[in-house]
Order: structure tokens, then sequence, then C-alpha cells
């Protein structure tokens, strides 16, 4: 089963290159232990572009979403046998990334 372990983060700082270093030991991890799908840092909330084409409204608003405190900061998608492995790897995600996580499995 796949899950989606989104870095939730509350500042608009980049990873410290120590935070770098140990992000790319628990990628390499992922991918020796079979367990990665892929994974991505996103750039700075004000980087974003809204799009609501609901009703063919075609409404594009520069910046984010919701303006909020904490916002989706990078992801993994993984791969895992049941939650119980996901929610050890998103441990050692978050411990890696030095950021919260959120882990939620694909339907």
């Amino acid at each position: 089963m796949q899950y989606l372990i989104s870095v939730v983060h509350d500042q608009a700082t980049l990873a410290t290159p120590e935070e770098d270093a140990a992000i790319d030991v628990f990628n390499e991890r992922l991918q020796t232990d079979n367990h990665w799908v892929f994974a991505g840092g996103l750039a700075a909330p004000e980087t974003a572009t809204v799009i609501d084409n609901r009703d063919a409204a075609g409404m594009v608003t520069d910046g984010p979403f919701l303006e909020s405190k904490e916002y989706l900061a990078g992801f993994w998608v993984i791969e895992a046998p049941d939650l119980d492995v996901a929610l050890t790897l998103a441990a050692e995600g978050s411990k890696a990334c030095n950021r919260k996580v959120e882990v939620r499995p694909f339907r």
C-alpha cells in the first residue's frame, strides 16, 4: 500500500545543511529497503498560485490557498505493507527533516 508523508513546517526557512544530510540518509534507506516511490521539497507558500475553475470561473490568485502558520514543505510517497510500518518510517522522516509530518494512505 502507498502512503503520503507530508512535511509540515511553520517557518519560511529551508533545511539546514545538517537536516539536508539527514534527509539524504533517510531517502537512501527508503530506496535500499524498497519503500521509496517519490519525494520532493516544495518552494515557499508565497510562490504558490491557486486556480479555481469550478463552474468555469477561471479564477487565478497568487499566493497560498490559505493564510496559515503551517504549510506543506515537502513530501514522501512511500510503499509500506501496513500503517504500522508507514508510521515507523514517518517518525524516522520527521526526525531526519526536523519537522512535523502527517501520514495518509492512498485510496
